[in-house]
Protein backbone atom coordinates (compact mmCIF):
# COMPACT_ATOMS: atom_id res chain seq x y z
CA UNK A 1 0.00 0.00 0.00
CA UNK A 2 1.46 3.35 -1.06
CA UNK A 3 1.50 6.05 1.61
CA UNK A 4 2.77 9.58 2.33
CA UNK A 5 2.96 11.87 5.37
CA UNK A 6 4.11 15.30 6.50
CA UNK A 7 7.57 15.30 8.07
CA UNK A 8 9.62 18.06 9.68
CA UNK A 9 12.59 19.18 7.55
CA UNK A 10 14.77 19.68 10.66
CA UNK A 11 17.15 16.69 10.68
CA UNK A 12 17.32 16.83 14.45
CA UNK A 13 13.56 16.58 14.79
CA UNK A 14 11.86 14.77 11.87
CA UNK A 15 8.48 14.69 13.61
CA UNK A 16 5.75 13.39 11.32
CA UNK A 17 2.03 14.08 10.88
CA UNK A 18 -0.79 12.67 8.72
CA UNK A 19 -1.66 14.55 5.52
CA UNK A 20 -5.22 15.20 6.67
CA UNK A 21 -4.01 17.19 9.70
CA UNK A 22 -4.39 20.98 9.40
CA UNK A 23 -0.76 21.90 9.96
CA UNK A 24 1.91 23.97 8.18
CA UNK A 25 4.87 23.93 10.58
CA UNK A 26 6.25 21.37 12.98
CA UNK A 27 4.50 21.52 16.35
CA UNK A 28 7.66 20.41 18.11
CA UNK A 29 10.34 22.73 16.65
CA UNK A 30 8.55 25.18 14.34
CA UNK A 31 10.36 24.16 11.15
CA UNK A 32 8.65 23.74 7.80
CA UNK A 33 7.23 20.38 6.79
CA UNK A 34 7.62 18.33 3.64
CA UNK A 35 5.63 15.47 2.16
CA UNK A 36 7.57 12.24 2.49
CA UNK A 37 6.64 9.05 0.65
CA UNK A 38 7.27 5.50 1.81
CA UNK A 39 9.65 4.43 -0.95
CA UNK A 40 9.72 0.73 -0.08
CA UNK A 41 6.33 -0.21 -1.59
CA UNK A 42 6.99 2.16 -4.51
CA UNK A 43 10.25 0.33 -5.23
CA UNK A 44 8.38 -2.96 -5.69
CA UNK A 45 7.46 -1.64 -9.15
CA UNK A 46 10.55 -1.45 -11.36
CA UNK A 47 11.83 1.78 -12.88
CA UNK A 48 10.92 0.48 -16.33
CA UNK A 49 7.39 -0.30 -15.14
CA UNK A 50 6.96 3.21 -13.70
CA UNK A 51 8.15 4.74 -16.96
CA UNK A 52 5.74 2.56 -18.94
CA UNK A 53 2.84 3.49 -16.65
CA UNK A 54 3.55 7.23 -16.76
CA UNK A 55 3.97 7.20 -20.54
CA UNK A 56 0.72 5.26 -21.03
CA UNK A 57 -1.21 7.81 -18.99
CA UNK A 58 0.39 10.96 -20.41
CA UNK A 59 -2.21 13.31 -21.94
CA UNK A 60 -4.91 10.65 -22.16
CA UNK A 61 -8.61 11.26 -21.45
CA UNK A 62 -8.67 8.68 -18.64
CA UNK A 63 -9.74 10.47 -15.45
CA UNK A 64 -7.74 11.73 -13.64
CA UNK A 65 -4.56 10.36 -15.19
CA UNK A 66 -4.43 12.60 -18.25
CA UNK A 67 -3.31 15.42 -15.98
CA UNK A 68 0.45 15.93 -15.88
CA UNK A 69 0.17 15.84 -12.09
CA UNK A 70 -2.38 13.08 -11.51
CA UNK A 71 -0.78 10.84 -14.10
CA UNK A 72 1.81 10.41 -11.34
CA UNK A 73 -0.76 10.08 -8.55
CA UNK A 74 1.14 7.34 -6.69
CA UNK A 75 4.09 9.74 -6.32
CA UNK A 76 1.91 12.70 -5.28
CA UNK A 77 -1.15 11.83 -3.15
CA UNK A 78 -1.47 8.06 -3.38
CA UNK A 79 -4.43 7.66 -1.01
CA UNK A 80 -6.79 10.41 -2.11
CA UNK A 81 -10.23 9.35 -3.35
CA UNK A 82 -10.41 10.00 -7.11
CA UNK A 83 -13.88 11.53 -6.59
CA UNK A 84 -12.28 14.35 -4.60
CA UNK A 85 -9.59 15.21 -7.14
CA UNK A 86 -10.01 18.73 -8.53
CA UNK A 87 -8.22 18.79 -11.87
CA UNK A 88 -8.32 20.99 -14.96
CA UNK A 89 -5.86 18.67 -16.74
CA UNK A 90 -2.91 20.81 -15.70
CA UNK A 91 0.64 20.00 -16.74
CA UNK A 92 1.62 18.56 -20.08
CA UNK A 93 2.95 21.97 -21.11
CA UNK A 94 5.21 22.21 -24.13
CA UNK A 95 8.97 21.89 -23.90
CA UNK A 96 10.43 23.32 -27.07
CA UNK A 97 13.84 23.68 -28.65
CA UNK A 98 14.68 27.40 -28.72
CA UNK A 99 16.88 26.99 -31.77
CA UNK A 100 17.03 30.60 -32.95
CA UNK A 101 17.54 32.13 -29.49
CA UNK A 102 20.14 29.47 -28.74
CA UNK A 103 22.08 30.37 -31.92
CA UNK A 104 22.07 34.03 -30.88
CA UNK A 105 23.56 33.03 -27.53
CA UNK A 106 25.96 30.44 -28.96
CA UNK A 107 24.29 27.44 -27.29
CA UNK A 108 22.72 24.69 -29.39
CA UNK A 109 20.85 22.77 -26.69
CA UNK A 110 18.57 25.50 -25.31
CA UNK A 111 15.06 24.39 -24.35
CA UNK A 112 12.16 26.32 -22.83
CA UNK A 113 9.57 24.66 -20.58
CA UNK A 114 6.40 26.72 -21.01
CA UNK A 115 4.75 26.25 -17.61
CA UNK A 116 2.59 29.32 -18.24
CA UNK A 117 0.65 27.47 -20.94
CA UNK A 118 -1.80 26.09 -18.39
CA UNK A 119 -5.31 26.91 -17.19
CA UNK A 120 -4.61 29.95 -14.99
CA UNK A 121 -1.46 30.88 -16.88
CA UNK A 122 1.29 29.84 -14.47
CA UNK A 123 3.08 26.84 -12.98
CA UNK A 124 1.14 27.40 -9.73
CA UNK A 125 -1.66 25.23 -11.17
CA UNK A 126 0.57 22.19 -10.64
CA UNK A 127 0.61 22.71 -6.89
CA UNK A 128 -2.89 24.05 -6.46
CA UNK A 129 -4.60 21.01 -7.97
CA UNK A 130 -3.00 18.91 -5.22
CA UNK A 131 -3.72 21.29 -2.36
CA UNK A 132 -7.35 21.96 -3.28
CA UNK A 133 -7.96 18.26 -3.94
CA UNK A 134 -6.66 17.40 -0.48
CA UNK A 135 -8.82 20.13 1.05
CA UNK A 136 -11.90 18.73 -0.71
CA UNK A 137 -10.97 15.26 0.54
CA UNK A 138 -10.59 16.60 4.10
CA UNK A 139 -13.93 18.44 3.96
CA UNK A 140 -15.60 15.25 2.71
CA UNK A 141 -14.18 13.46 5.74
CA UNK A 142 -15.44 16.07 8.22
CA UNK A 143 -12.69 18.72 8.46
CA UNK A 144 -14.04 22.16 9.59
CA UNK A 145 -12.58 24.04 6.59
CA UNK A 146 -14.80 26.85 5.24
CA UNK A 147 -12.32 28.63 2.96
CA UNK A 148 -8.78 28.50 1.56
CA UNK A 149 -6.56 31.59 1.75
CA UNK A 150 -3.28 32.80 0.31
CA UNK A 151 -1.05 35.84 0.08
CA UNK A 152 0.02 36.43 -3.48
CA UNK A 153 1.83 38.57 -5.98
CA UNK A 154 -0.67 37.41 -8.60
CA UNK A 155 -0.11 33.89 -9.88
CA UNK A 156 -0.85 31.99 -6.66
CA UNK A 157 -4.12 33.87 -6.21
CA UNK A 158 -5.18 33.10 -9.78
CA UNK A 159 -4.48 29.39 -9.38
CA UNK A 160 -6.16 29.17 -5.98
CA UNK A 161 -9.26 31.00 -7.21
CA UNK A 162 -9.76 28.84 -10.28
CA UNK A 163 -9.32 25.52 -8.47
CA UNK A 164 -11.53 26.59 -5.57
CA UNK A 165 -14.17 27.69 -8.08
CA UNK A 166 -13.99 24.27 -9.73
CA UNK A 167 -14.30 22.60 -6.31
CA UNK A 168 -17.06 24.86 -4.95
CA UNK A 169 -14.85 26.07 -2.08
CA UNK A 170 -14.49 29.74 -1.07
CA UNK A 171 -11.11 31.28 -1.91
CA UNK A 172 -9.64 34.26 -0.05
CA UNK A 173 -6.69 36.11 -1.58
CA UNK A 174 -4.58 38.86 -0.01
CA UNK A 175 -2.85 41.01 -2.62
CA UNK A 176 -0.42 43.93 -2.25
CA UNK A 177 -2.34 46.99 -3.46
CA UNK A 178 -1.08 48.37 -6.77
CA UNK A 179 1.70 45.82 -7.11
CA UNK A 180 0.20 43.25 -9.48
CA UNK A 181 -0.89 43.46 -13.10
CA UNK A 182 -4.50 44.11 -14.13
CA UNK A 183 -4.71 40.65 -15.70
CA UNK A 184 -3.57 39.02 -12.47
CA UNK A 185 -6.06 41.05 -10.42
CA UNK A 186 -9.07 40.22 -12.60
CA UNK A 187 -8.42 36.46 -12.50
CA UNK A 188 -9.42 35.84 -8.84
CA UNK A 189 -12.17 38.45 -9.11
CA UNK A 190 -13.67 36.62 -12.09
CA UNK A 191 -13.46 33.24 -10.34
CA UNK A 192 -15.42 34.46 -7.30
CA UNK A 193 -12.64 34.79 -4.74
CA UNK A 194 -12.84 37.23 -1.86
CA UNK A 195 -10.10 39.65 -2.95
CA UNK A 196 -8.49 41.72 -0.20
CA UNK A 197 -6.17 44.46 -1.48
CA UNK A 198 -3.79 45.40 1.33
CA UNK A 199 -1.69 48.57 1.44
CA UNK A 200 1.58 46.67 1.89
CA UNK A 201 3.97 44.41 -0.02
CA UNK A 202 3.86 40.62 -0.40
CA UNK A 203 5.76 40.05 2.83
CA UNK A 204 3.14 42.14 4.66
CA UNK A 205 0.33 40.10 3.07
CA UNK A 206 2.11 36.93 4.10
CA UNK A 207 2.31 38.04 7.73
CA UNK A 208 -1.46 38.64 7.78
CA UNK A 209 -2.44 35.39 6.07
CA UNK A 210 -0.29 33.36 8.47
CA UNK A 211 -2.23 34.90 11.35
CA UNK A 212 -5.74 34.40 9.94
CA UNK A 213 -5.04 30.77 9.02
CA UNK A 214 -4.35 29.94 12.65
CA UNK A 215 -8.14 29.53 12.62
CA UNK A 216 -8.57 25.95 11.31
CA UNK A 217 -11.65 26.95 9.32
CA UNK A 218 -9.37 28.90 6.94
CA UNK A 219 -6.77 26.70 5.23
CA UNK A 220 -3.40 28.11 4.10
CA UNK A 221 -2.52 27.73 0.42
CA UNK A 222 0.92 29.38 0.27
CA UNK A 223 4.00 27.31 -0.51
CA UNK A 224 4.90 26.92 3.17
CA UNK A 225 2.12 24.32 2.87
CA UNK A 226 4.10 21.43 1.41
CA UNK A 227 1.07 20.02 -0.43
CA UNK A 228 1.79 22.72 -3.01
CA UNK A 229 5.30 21.36 -3.48
CA UNK A 230 3.96 17.89 -4.23
CA UNK A 231 2.23 19.11 -7.35
CA UNK A 232 4.99 21.44 -8.45
CA UNK A 233 7.60 18.68 -8.20
CA UNK A 234 6.04 17.02 -11.25
CA UNK A 235 7.52 19.69 -13.55
CA UNK A 236 10.97 18.11 -13.15
CA UNK A 237 9.58 14.63 -13.76
CA UNK A 238 7.71 15.86 -16.82
CA UNK A 239 10.82 17.53 -18.29
CA UNK A 240 12.72 14.24 -18.07
CA UNK A 241 9.74 12.39 -19.52
CA UNK A 242 9.63 14.81 -22.46
CA UNK A 243 13.33 14.09 -23.08
CA UNK A 244 12.50 10.36 -23.22
CA UNK A 245 13.75 9.94 -19.65
CA UNK A 246 17.09 11.66 -20.18
CA UNK A 247 18.22 14.28 -17.66
CA UNK A 248 19.24 17.75 -18.94
CA UNK A 249 22.52 19.23 -17.74
CA UNK A 250 21.18 22.52 -16.33
CA UNK A 251 17.77 23.84 -15.31
CA UNK A 252 17.26 27.57 -14.69
CA UNK A 253 14.24 28.61 -12.63
CA UNK A 254 13.14 32.06 -11.37
CA UNK A 255 13.06 32.30 -7.57
CA UNK A 256 10.80 34.40 -5.34
CA UNK A 257 9.21 32.60 -2.40
CA UNK A 258 11.44 29.65 -3.42
CA UNK A 259 8.93 26.82 -3.09
CA UNK A 260 9.48 26.00 -6.77
CA UNK A 261 13.18 25.36 -6.15
CA UNK A 262 12.73 22.59 -3.62
CA UNK A 263 9.78 21.25 -5.62
CA UNK A 264 11.98 20.87 -8.68
CA UNK A 265 14.65 19.12 -6.62
CA UNK A 266 12.14 16.78 -4.97
CA UNK A 267 11.00 15.46 -8.34
CA UNK A 268 14.55 14.57 -9.32
CA UNK A 269 15.29 13.03 -5.92
CA UNK A 270 12.28 10.76 -6.21
CA UNK A 271 13.22 9.67 -9.73
CA UNK A 272 16.77 8.85 -8.67
CA UNK A 273 15.71 7.03 -5.49
CA UNK A 274 13.37 4.83 -7.54
CA UNK A 275 15.93 4.17 -10.26
CA UNK A 276 14.39 6.12 -13.15
CA UNK A 277 17.48 8.34 -13.52
CA UNK A 278 21.14 8.02 -12.57
CA UNK A 279 22.23 11.67 -12.32
CA UNK A 280 21.00 15.13 -11.32
CA UNK A 281 20.92 18.33 -13.34
CA UNK A 282 22.54 21.46 -12.02
CA UNK A 283 19.85 23.82 -10.69
CA UNK A 284 20.25 27.56 -11.19
CA UNK A 285 18.01 30.01 -9.31
CA UNK A 286 17.48 33.36 -11.01
CA UNK A 287 16.56 36.33 -8.82
CA UNK A 288 15.71 39.94 -9.57
CA UNK A 289 18.45 42.25 -8.29
CA UNK A 290 15.82 44.25 -6.39
CA UNK A 291 14.60 41.17 -4.51
CA UNK A 292 17.70 39.03 -4.07
CA UNK A 293 18.06 37.61 -0.53
CA UNK A 294 18.97 34.12 -1.76
CA UNK A 295 21.64 35.52 -4.08
CA UNK A 296 23.21 37.48 -1.21
CA UNK A 297 23.22 34.34 0.92
CA UNK A 298 24.80 32.36 -1.94
CA UNK A 299 27.67 34.88 -2.09
CA UNK A 300 28.35 33.95 1.57
CA UNK A 301 28.23 30.21 0.76
CA UNK A 302 24.85 30.02 2.51
CA UNK A 303 26.58 30.49 5.88
CA UNK A 304 23.74 32.83 6.84
CA UNK A 305 20.51 34.14 5.42
CA UNK A 306 19.15 37.63 5.98
CA UNK A 307 15.78 38.84 4.65
CA UNK A 308 15.82 42.05 2.63
CA UNK A 309 13.28 44.76 1.93
CA UNK A 310 12.27 43.90 -1.61
CA UNK A 311 12.22 46.91 -3.93
CA UNK A 312 9.71 47.39 -6.74
CA UNK A 313 10.71 45.24 -9.69
CA UNK A 314 9.28 44.50 -13.12
CA UNK A 315 9.37 40.85 -12.08
CA UNK A 316 6.54 41.49 -9.62
CA UNK A 317 5.74 37.83 -8.86
CA UNK A 318 9.21 37.36 -7.32
CA UNK A 319 9.29 40.69 -5.45
CA UNK A 320 9.79 38.89 -2.15
CA UNK A 321 12.39 39.80 0.44
CA UNK A 322 11.70 37.15 3.05
CA UNK A 323 10.94 33.89 1.21
CA UNK A 324 9.13 31.27 3.25
CA UNK A 325 10.85 28.27 1.66
CA UNK A 326 14.43 29.53 1.83
CA UNK A 327 15.82 26.67 3.96
CA UNK A 328 14.32 24.08 1.63
CA UNK A 329 15.79 25.93 -1.34
CA UNK A 330 19.26 26.11 0.18
CA UNK A 331 19.17 22.39 0.95
CA UNK A 332 18.20 21.69 -2.66
CA UNK A 333 20.94 23.89 -4.10
CA UNK A 334 23.58 22.18 -1.99
CA UNK A 335 22.40 18.79 -3.25
CA UNK A 336 22.23 19.87 -6.90
CA UNK A 337 25.53 21.79 -7.13
CA UNK A 338 23.40 24.88 -7.49
CA UNK A 339 24.09 28.43 -8.60
CA UNK A 340 22.23 31.62 -7.70
CA UNK A 341 22.54 34.65 -9.96
CA UNK A 342 20.69 37.95 -10.25
CA UNK A 343 19.48 40.20 -13.06
CA UNK A 344 18.98 43.95 -13.14
CA UNK A 345 15.77 45.53 -14.40
CA UNK A 346 17.34 46.40 -17.73
CA UNK A 347 18.86 42.93 -18.12
CA UNK A 348 15.59 41.10 -17.43
CA UNK A 349 13.55 43.38 -19.69
CA UNK A 350 15.98 43.11 -22.61
CA UNK A 351 16.26 39.34 -22.19
CA UNK A 352 12.48 38.93 -22.19
CA UNK A 353 12.23 41.09 -25.33
CA UNK A 354 15.00 39.15 -27.05
CA UNK A 355 13.19 35.90 -26.33
CA UNK A 356 9.99 37.39 -27.75
CA UNK A 357 11.82 38.34 -30.95
CA UNK A 358 12.60 34.65 -31.50
CA UNK A 359 9.00 33.49 -31.13
CA UNK A 360 8.40 33.37 -27.38
CA UNK A 361 6.05 35.60 -25.39
CA UNK A 362 7.72 36.00 -22.05
CA UNK A 363 6.66 37.04 -18.61
CA UNK A 364 9.24 39.27 -16.86
CA UNK A 365 10.20 36.40 -14.53
CA UNK A 366 11.21 34.29 -17.51
CA UNK A 367 13.17 37.37 -18.54
CA UNK A 368 15.09 37.09 -15.26
CA UNK A 369 15.92 33.46 -16.04
CA UNK A 370 17.02 34.28 -19.60
CA UNK A 371 19.15 37.18 -18.38
CA UNK A 372 20.85 34.88 -15.88
CA UNK A 373 21.45 32.34 -18.65
CA UNK A 374 23.20 35.03 -20.70
CA UNK A 375 25.33 36.04 -17.70
CA UNK A 376 26.39 32.48 -16.87
CA UNK A 377 27.28 31.77 -20.51
CA UNK A 378 29.48 34.87 -20.57
CA UNK A 379 31.08 33.83 -17.25
CA UNK A 380 31.74 30.30 -18.53
CA UNK A 381 29.67 28.79 -15.68
CA UNK A 382 27.40 27.11 -18.24
CA UNK A 383 29.15 25.33 -21.08
CA UNK A 384 27.76 25.99 -24.55
CA UNK A 385 27.71 22.25 -25.25
CA UNK A 386 25.29 21.55 -22.39
CA UNK A 387 21.57 20.90 -22.67
CA UNK A 388 19.90 23.73 -20.75
CA UNK A 389 16.22 24.07 -19.81
CA UNK A 390 14.81 27.47 -18.85
CA UNK A 391 11.54 27.21 -16.95
CA UNK A 392 9.08 29.86 -18.10
CA UNK A 393 6.80 30.28 -15.11
CA UNK A 394 3.86 32.34 -16.40
CA UNK A 395 2.13 33.43 -19.60
CA UNK A 396 3.21 36.74 -21.10
CA UNK A 397 -0.40 37.89 -21.54
CA UNK A 398 -0.55 38.45 -17.78
CA UNK A 399 2.03 41.20 -18.12
CA UNK A 400 0.96 43.30 -21.09
CA UNK A 401 1.58 46.55 -19.17
CA UNK A 402 5.24 45.55 -18.82
CA UNK A 403 5.49 44.82 -22.54
CA UNK A 404 3.74 48.01 -23.61
CA UNK A 405 6.01 50.12 -21.41
CA UNK A 406 9.08 48.34 -22.81
CA UNK A 407 8.20 48.90 -26.46
CA UNK A 408 7.20 52.50 -25.76
CA UNK A 409 10.56 52.96 -23.97
CA UNK A 410 8.95 54.11 -20.73
CA UNK A 411 10.97 51.99 -18.31
CA UNK A 412 13.82 54.40 -17.68
CA UNK A 413 16.50 52.64 -19.74
CA UNK A 414 17.36 52.09 -23.41
CA UNK A 415 15.00 49.12 -24.14
CA UNK A 416 17.37 47.81 -26.84
CA UNK A 417 14.82 45.64 -28.61
CA UNK A 418 11.85 48.00 -28.56
CA UNK A 419 9.53 47.67 -31.55
CA UNK A 420 7.08 50.56 -31.78
CA UNK A 421 4.33 50.73 -34.41
CA UNK A 422 5.19 52.96 -37.36
CA UNK A 423 2.49 55.57 -37.94
CA UNK A 424 2.02 56.39 -41.62
CA UNK A 425 -0.37 58.14 -43.99
CA UNK A 426 -2.58 55.66 -45.94
CA UNK A 427 -0.50 55.68 -49.13
CA UNK A 428 1.32 52.93 -51.00
CA UNK A 429 4.43 55.10 -51.28
CA UNK A 430 4.70 55.62 -47.53
CA UNK A 431 4.25 51.91 -46.85
CA UNK A 432 6.86 50.95 -49.45
CA UNK A 433 9.38 53.40 -47.98
CA UNK A 434 8.80 52.07 -44.46
CA UNK A 435 9.22 48.49 -45.68
CA UNK A 436 12.48 49.35 -47.42
CA UNK A 437 13.89 51.00 -44.31
CA UNK A 438 12.80 48.17 -42.01
CA UNK A 439 14.26 45.43 -44.20
CA UNK A 440 17.54 47.34 -44.58
CA UNK A 441 17.73 47.75 -40.80
CA UNK A 442 17.03 44.04 -40.31
CA UNK A 443 19.88 43.09 -42.67
CA UNK A 444 22.30 45.18 -40.60
CA UNK A 445 21.37 43.69 -37.21
CA UNK A 446 24.32 42.13 -35.33
CA UNK A 447 24.33 38.41 -34.56
CA UNK A 448 25.82 36.44 -31.68
CA UNK A 449 25.76 36.89 -27.90
CA UNK A 450 24.16 40.15 -26.78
Amino acid sequence: MYSAKFQCINEECRESYPLDKIIYQCERCGSLLEVVHDLKPLSHRSAAAWIKLFDERYKTNQWPYGSGVWGKKEWVLPNIDDRNIVSLYEGGTNLFWAERLGKMLGIEGLWIKMCGNTHSGSFKDLGMTVLVSQVKNMITNGAPIKAVACASTGDTSAALAVYCAAAGIQAIVLLPKGKISTAQLIQPISNGALVLSLDTDFDGCMRVVKEITKDESIYLANSMNSLRIEGQKTVGIEIVQQFEWEVPDVIIIPGGNLGNVSALGNGFLMMKNLGLISKFPRIVVAQAQKANPLYLSYLRNFEEFKPVKAEKTLASAIQIGNPVSVQKAIRTLKTFNGIVEQASEEELADAAALGDKTGMFNCPHTGVALAVLIKLLKQGKIDKSERVVVISTAHGLKFTEFKVQYHEKKLGFACRFANRPVELPPTVEAVKEALEQALKQRDNQPTGLI
